[in-house]
């Protein structure tokens, strides 16, 4: 599941992002479509923000940080996944929400478009950022994975 709303979480959010870069150079009204599809995006990254910490807390590797932490802390791969991408993660969800919330609360369309997609692209950077990618200097993982 943890996957799959993961996914869910970043298509939304490129779509979210997608319809507020169009809306905000193509002059249009901000519809009740933007505005479930602003309500959708952070929804599901609440909904995801959840999962993870419900993963966090019976990880394996944090249950070995927690219990080891003069060793793991020295181990950059151990302290990515303990401190650093939960901090960032949780961050980007927080970028998302306020961008939600001021999108609500603005009363020009232009200055709707314009809010949701600085603040959306904000946290999907804050994202991309924070996934332990293959290629990535502070903790890499396979795109897949063999048992």
């Amino acid at each position: 599941m943890h996957s799959s709303v993961r996914w869910l979480v970043l298509t939304s959010l490129l779509y979210a992002i997608y319809r507020a870069y169009s809306g905000w150079f193509s002059g249009k009204p901000f519809s009740k479509f933007d505005h479930t599809i602003r309500l959708v995006t952070s929804t599901i990254s609440h909904i995801q923000l959840g999962v993870g910490l419900c993963l966090y807390f019976v990880s394996p590797i944090i249950d070995y940080y927690l219990h080891n932490y003069k060793d793991a802390v020295k181990d950059e791969q151990m302290r990515f996944f303990e401190m650093e991408h939960g901090s960032m993660m949780l961050l980007a969800i927080v970028i998302i929400t306020i961008g939600s919330v001021q999108v609500k609360n603005t009363i020009k369309d232009n200055e709707k478009f314009r809010t949701m997609a600085i603040w959306f692209t904000m946290g999907l950077l804050v994202i991309l950022i924070s996934i332990s990618w293959p290629f990535s200097p502070l903790a890499s993982r396979p795109y897949f994975r063999t048992f």
